[in-house]
């Protein structure tokens, strides 16, 4: 090998590449880390909303100070989006590099529906369950409460929607929606009335049911005018309670007050 010119004209050639590279790196890395690459300003914006409600400096400060780490070149910003995005009320964050020493965050809120459950969770309008400052929430406006098992959330959102305009007829307004762990619908209204729709057999079976209470609501509330729970889980009929009428013994199935033929639209 000694003898071989060109293998040696290689060898050396490599090893002053390798020793350039190595310089380049030690180069690259000494101006990376002068001061004027250190991080001086996080500018934030707002994603899809002309201002953050919610979210304010103070408290996005507390939340991230002391694990932003790095400078412009060094810092990590899938961390940092992970640090934004613990923030309360925070949804999404983006987050990129302006040089020479600037991030630039962008934040999209979470925009409060109702309240999830019963440990004090929310329900955004994405369906996305979170947990903020309940107070803040119910400062928009009243929250409907909402539940059921897990990962039915954009499931229960969705059905919301749609009992608010099956029931827009009456003028009556959900304010509580569950879905029982046998995926069973109940449906609470703005006049304090709960309706008990069962579950889904086909994909109109709550619809149907919903129509035909719209149908004879009319007619019940003349004659029973406060009326509590009415359970649509009849194929023919219904049952109800309502203040001054006798309540079936516990664990009796109660009777349909009203009926009608199969083929007959309430």
């Amino acid at each position: 090998m000694w003898q071989d010119a060109k293998a040696l004209n290689a060898t050396a050639s490599g090893i002053f590449a390798m020793t350039l590279l190595a310089c380049i790196a030690a180069g690259v890395w000494w101006v990376s880390q002068r001061p004027m690459f250190n991080l001086r300003t996080i500018r934030i914006e707002s994603i899809g909303q002309d201002e953050l409600r919610h979210v304010n400096h103070l408290t996005l400060r507390n939340n991230t100070l002391g694990r932003i780490k790095g400078n412009f070149f060094t810092t990590n910003l899938d961390a940092v989006r992970q640090a934004f995005e613990s923030v309360p009320w925070v949804r999404r964050a983006t987050v990129r590099r302006e040089w020479p020493d600037q991030l630039i965050v962008a934040l999209e809120e979470h925009e409060a529906l109702g309240t999830w459950g019963e440990d004090g969770r929310l329900l955004s309008t994405k369906g996305d369950v979170f947990t903020a400052n309940l107070a803040e929430a119910e400062e928009d406006h009243a929250l409907p409460e909402f539940d059921g098992p897990e990962g039915s959330e954009k499931e229960v959102l969705s059905r919301y929607g749609e009992l608010r305009n099956w029931f827009a007829p009456l003028k009556l307004v959900p304010q509580a929606l569950s879905l029982s762990s046998r995926y069973a619908w109940t449906v609470k209204l703005d006049n304090g009335m709960s309706v008990a729709l069962g579950r889904e057999q086909t994909s109109t079976t709550l619809r149907e049911r919903v129509d035909r209470l719209v149908g004879i609501y009319p007619q019940l509330v003349e004659h029973l005018p406060d009326i509590e729970t009415i359970d649509m889980r009849y194929q023919n009929g219904l049952a109800l309670s309502a203040r001054g009428l006798k309540l079936p013994a516990e664990g009796a199935k109660p009777k349909p007050l009203v009926k009608k033929k199969p083929d007959t639209k309430a």
